[in-house]
């Protein structure tokens, strides 16, 4: 909402307490990308184990090459839509609510979105502190909006003119 605020675009998100809602597709303000969205950036259009390569060290921080820590964005090479570190530094918060096949379930819907409430949110990408499997672009799993780790991030995504 803020990056929304700052640049005078509609605000995406309502929080009430520990509720928050969001005003939907149709809103030109700033906010996480859906599990689907993520997951279709992360692939650009490959079939790659990776965003970027089959080869993990050529596209993403994680255990062995990481020296333990975040790295700055864009030192590695991008997937071939030019996104960067989509795989490996830090796992990157999206808007569904995690549920263990609640992705799965819905894989004949075009741009799906994951269950309605939860107790965790989706992260996706892997991070500095894992091997190579959670670097994975089909790797998802759960983490509580009101966790703090220096291993989770966000991308912001916004709906297009």
């Amino acid at each position: 909402n803020a990056m929304s605020r700052s640049e005078g675009r509609e605000e995406r998100y309502q929080v009430s307490g520990e509720r928050e809602t969001w005003t939907g597709f149709s809103c030109m303000g700033y906010r996480l990308p859906t599990e689907a969205e993520w997951e279709y950036a992360a692939k650009a259009g490959t079939e790659l184990k990776y965003s970027g390569s089959d080869n993990l060290p050529e596209v993403g921080w994680f255990l062995e090459n990481s020296g333990r820590g975040t790295k700055p964005v864009a030192q590695l090479a991008p997937n071939q839509w030019g996104l960067y570190d989509m795989s490996g530094n830090v796992w990157e918060f999206v808007w569904d609510w995690y549920a263990k096949d609640g992705y799965v379930d819905r894989s004949g819907v075009t741009d799906p979105i994951g269950p309605d409430t939860g107790k965790r949110h989706v992260y996706r990408g892997g991070c500095w502190k894992l091997g190579e499997f959670g670097s994975r672009v089909s790797y998802r799993y759960g983490i509580s909006p009101t966790d703090h780790h220096n291993f989770v991030g966000i991308r912001l995504a916004r709906t297009a003119n």
